[in-house]
């Protein structure tokens, strides 16, 4: 990554406190009826709104990634717009931060987050209000996925056990009911929650349910033969999203292999005493959002100065990595999974690599 990247993405972090409350200020003084007509939303929520752009906007400059900022710049065009606030209030407030940024940084910093920003609202209009649901007619388990979301939705966890363990007792394959019925449902509970169709209560509700179900199924998950190779699986710190990393290390449990699953919020330190303690072949970790992603560059800088984990796999995975799929290069990793059959089959390619070189 390119020094100016990483000294504008500090800078921008190191003053986001001050320069949000600048974006807000200019942001109401170019359109003075914001003050009334948000007068039942509280301006502190415009400024942690602020807060979340440049977070956004600072992390894509970091990676060295616009596809990361216009990414998150239509995730946050369907959250406002299914809130009632209109697109042109987010471009409005793009607007202030690049003029804002330019009055505060210096030239060279100035000029790299106004590319990023441009980049962002160039894309805005035509970005989606939207998101189509994740349950389609056609994906496989349909109508058990469908079934399913509605136990969540109604917050009867009973039905959604029962319903998951009758397809197992009829022969539905434990990893089919992972990747379609609970990742798929998991993706329409926030899909949901993002366009304002559920409470940020339902959607933990859900999630905690799912949790609990899929616990339910480790009977069938541990009796595999084991193939005597060890994996340690991951969120970084600060990553309180665990399902998906908890869904990565079921499966390699599935395929025989010796998991080691430390689960959210994990520091470095923890991360690497668990690979060294555990002889880890493999290391798996999770990035749920973009504000992760620097955590995930610091966690393996840790390993790799580290002599014994020179001969440590390290895969990564989550959200930032799909929608920039070379990022993990730069993060020193050694590969990347879209999912929990893609991760398996590449930590065992790429343990094939390296014994016979």
């Amino acid at each position: 990554m390119e020094s100016i990247n990483l000294d504008t993405c500090r800078a921008i972090l190191d003053q986001r406190e001050m320069l949000a409350e600048r974006i807000v200020a200019r942001h109401y003084m170019l359109r003075p009826e914001l003050a009334s007509r948000y007068r039942d939303r509280d301006r502190s929520k415009c400024v942690a709104d602020v807060k979340r752009n440049l977070e956004a906007l600072s992390q894509s400059i970091g990676a060295a990634r616009s596809a990361l900022f216009v990414d998150y710049t239509a995730w946050a065009k369907i959250v406002l717009c299914s809130r009632g606030i209109p697109v042109e209030d987010l471009a409005d407030s793009l607007e202030a931060c690049r003029h804002t940024l330019a009055d505060v940084l210096p030239l060279d910093q100035a000029a790299v987050t106004e590319q990023y920003i441009l980049d962002g609202l160039s894309c805005l209009p035509v970005l989606p209000s939207v998101t189509p649901s994740y349950l389609s007619s056609d994906w496989p388990l349909a109508d058990l996925a469908r079934a399913y979301l509605d136990a969540l939705l109604q917050a009867d966890r009973r039905r959604a056990s029962q319903l998951v363990m009758d397809a197992v007792q009829q022969g539905v394959p434990v990893r089919d009911i992972y990747l379609h019925v609970f990742q798929r449902s998991q993706y329409e509970v926030g899909r949901l929650w993002q366009q304002n169709e559920i409470s940020v209560g339902q959607e933990h509700l859900c999630t905690a349910a799912t949790q609990l179900i899929m616990s339910q199924l480790y009977a069938f998950i541990f009796g595999t033969e084991r193939k005597h190779l060890r994996v340690v699986a991951a969120c970084v710190g600060g990553d309180l999203h665990e399902i998906g990393i908890r869904m990565i290390a079921d499966f390699f449990e599935m395929d025989g292999w010796d998991t080691f699953y430390l689960g959210a919020d994990v520091p470095s330190a923890s991360i690497l005493q668990a690979v060294t303690d555990r002889q880890a072949h493999v290391l798996a970790i999770s990035a749920t959002l973009l504000s992760h992603v620097a955590l995930v560059a610091e966690v393996i800088a840790v390993i790799r100065a580290d002599a014994a984990c020179r001969d440590l796999i390290i895969l990564v995975g989550g959200h930032p990595f799909n929608v920039a799929p070379d990022l993990w290069r730069e993060m020193g990793a050694d590969g990347c999974a879209t999912d929990a059959l893609r991760a398996i089959d590449l930590a065992e390619q790429l343990m094939r690599q390296e014994a016979s070189t």
